[in-house]
């Protein structure tokens, strides 16, 4: 069994110290990957800043991490996906070591054409992205497809840029839907080159009525309230969303990628974006079935750009005090 090192948090707002640990075995349908690269997500110093008194499910030592991209070293029982040497991306618990535990259902093959630290930037946006369009208890949509059938219903996404945004823009126009996006105004272009039809400045004090008008004459699929982590502009993103699925025919249905702590227009069903992985027939039929093959064939764009920081766990800090700091378009990645 090969010698497995971490980067371990001891306590709230400690420093990460790298530690040897355990190497995991893989159980059912898991297999284990050599860790070449992993991307730092908000979640990721949110724990380290807040602890367990924010998020109870976080103990100590902890390991914290959840895109990862690398090589597979061994599978387990009933894996039929995957064999060692594969190359692959996944969503995982502890990413932040050298050899991780992946389900089989999380993991998306990536062509050679991809590098580590480009594909360790998809595994979040597509997991949170997936759950909120296609999952029975959110939009319900259609599954995406190499040639999907228009479905003459369009989609409203806040924040079109962002990981989850620009997943979630690709995602629904793969399964045949329109999409109407804010961004900033040097990201229009961008969001646009995704497939949004239609893309407003979130800043703009009119952004509220300019997308009432712009859905005048559809039909709405359902709107995702993307707020990052910036929780004290959420309630308005929530109301602007609201605004724009009661006024038009359709879905009154808004997906929430915060916890909402204010309360919600009458009228508007909301849910709050949970956990994609205990949905293991839609996780492999994006990642897998979809996701891969679009890859190959360059239809799926991945995004947002990786920005290599460092190299190694101890670079690890470093990367999540970058992104704490604040970035716009861009998953920091550091390489192992």
């Amino acid at each position: 069994m090969p010698s497995n090192r971490a980067a371990i948090l001891t306590a709230t707002k400690a420093p990460l110290e790298i530690k040897e640990v355990p190497c995991p075995t893989p159980d059912e349908r898991e297999i284990i990957v050599k860790n070449r690269a992993v991307a730092i997500n908000p979640v990721d110093w949110f724990q380290q800043e807040k602890g367990p008194e924010v998020i109870p499910f976080l103990k100590y030592p902890a390991i914290l991490g959840y895109d990862i991209a690398g090589e597979v070293e061994a599978v387990g029982p009933g894996v039929t996906k995957f064999k060692a040497g594969d190359r692959v991306a996944g969503l995982v618990n502890q990413g932040f070591q050298q050899h991780v535990l992946l389900s089989e259902h999380m993991a998306t093959a990536i062509p050679s054409s991809v590098t580590f630290e480009q594909a360790a930037a998809l595994p979040m946006g597509v997991s949170v992205a997936t759950k909120a369009l296609f999952h029975k208890d959110f939009l319900a949509l259609d599954l995406p497809s190499a040639s999907p059938s228009p479905k003459q219903e369009t989609v409203l996404i806040w924040g079109g840029s962002t990981s989850v945004g620009s997943n979630v823009i690709q995602l629904a126009v793969a399964a045949g839907y329109e999409v109407i996006t804010t961004a900033s105004p040097q990201r229009f272009q961008y969001v646009k080159g995704l497939g949004a039809s239609q893309v407003f400045d979130y800043e703009s004090p009119t952004v509220k009525d300019d997308l009432v008008a712009a859905f005048k004459g559809k039909k709405v699929a359902g709107a995702i309230a993307n707020g990052g982590v910036v929780f004290s502009t959420f309630p308005g993103i929530v109301e602007a969303c609201a605004a724009v699925v009661l006024s038009t025919e359709g879905s009154k249905f808004v997906a929430l990628t915060m916890v909402p702590a204010f309360p919600i227009p009458e009228g508007v069903q909301t849910k709050f974006v949970e956990e994609l992985r205990p949905d293991v027939e839609l996780a492999s039929a994006v990642f897998h079935d979809f996701l891969a093959a679009a890859l190959a064939d360059g239809r799926y764009t991945i995004t947002p750009r990786s920005e290599v920081v460092g190299e190694g766990l101890e670079a690890l800090q470093g990367a999540m005090d970058i992104l704490r700091e604040g970035v716009s378009a861009k998953k920091i990645v550091v390489s192992l």
